[in-house]
């Protein structure tokens, strides 16, 4: 009987060679108290955005995509670095630009349209597996709130963040119900991270014994 625990309990385990508990913050820190540019979502390569300039119609845009390259071409500025900004700090951005070109306060909004870079994958089990864009700095407990929560059989001290880190790929094990308790600190995601939820096969053999066993009673009723 002890083996076939065993054997259940490994079935939900995430990679031996993978770091955890505070090891595992070397390779995906924990969020920071210093609030990046507005703490805002940050712009990259294919995102799509609006631009407009108050009382400017000729230099506003209704849809713009950001290059491969993370810039934009804009009328009477030309191109205007855009990836690795927050909405209201590309608009900062051209609105200096604009003053350079003798226009007197301009008065610059920027808002996103569609998120494409920003996005991180969730998936194992929970609820609602997929891909959802990061809106300002998100946690892992934030990226499973958006998947809807974990299920009864997730294995809560088996969750893997993996991470492309200077090109090569990497991952760590967290512990999300000591994270839930305060007990370790939440670790930040960035775009291009995907979570994944291990899922407890020993949790899913009792759920479906104890989902059964009014049946069995029933059988046994009748012998």
């Amino acid at each position: 009987m002890s083996c076939i625990l065993t054997a259940l309990c490994l079935a939900g385990c995430a990679r031996a060679d993978l770091p955890r508990n505070l090891s595992a913050y070397e390779v995906i820190p924990a969020i920071s108290d210093n609030e990046s540019d507005d703490g805002d979502y940050v712009l990259g390569p294919a995102d799509v955005i609006s631009l407009t300039v108050l009382s400017e119609p000729d230099l506003s845009l209704k849809e713009v995509q950001i290059t491969t390259g993370g810039n934009i071409s804009l009328p009477l500025i030309g191109q205007v670095k855009a990836s690795g900004l927050t909405p209201d700090g590309l608009a900062r951005a051209i609105a200096a630009r604009l003053s350079e070109q003798m226009l007197r306060n301009p008065d610059v909004t920027v808002n996103l349209t569609t998120a494409v870079s920003q996005r991180v994958v969730v998936e194992g089990s929970v609820a609602k597996p997929g891909i959802y864009p990061l809106q300002g700095k998100t946690t892992l407990l934030g990226a499973i709130a958006m998947a809807e929560g974990t299920t009864r059989v997730s294995a809560l001290r088996e969750v893997v963040i993996l991470r492309t880190i200077d090109g090569k790929p990497m991952g760590a094990v967290f512990d999300i119900g000591m994270i839930r308790r305060g007990e370790l600190p939440d670790p930040e995601l960035v775009g291009g991270d995907t979570v994944v939820v291990g899922f407890s096969a020993l949790k899913s053999t009792w759920r479906d014994i104890l989902t059964t066993a009014p049946l069995i009673t029933v059988f046994r009723a009748y012998r």
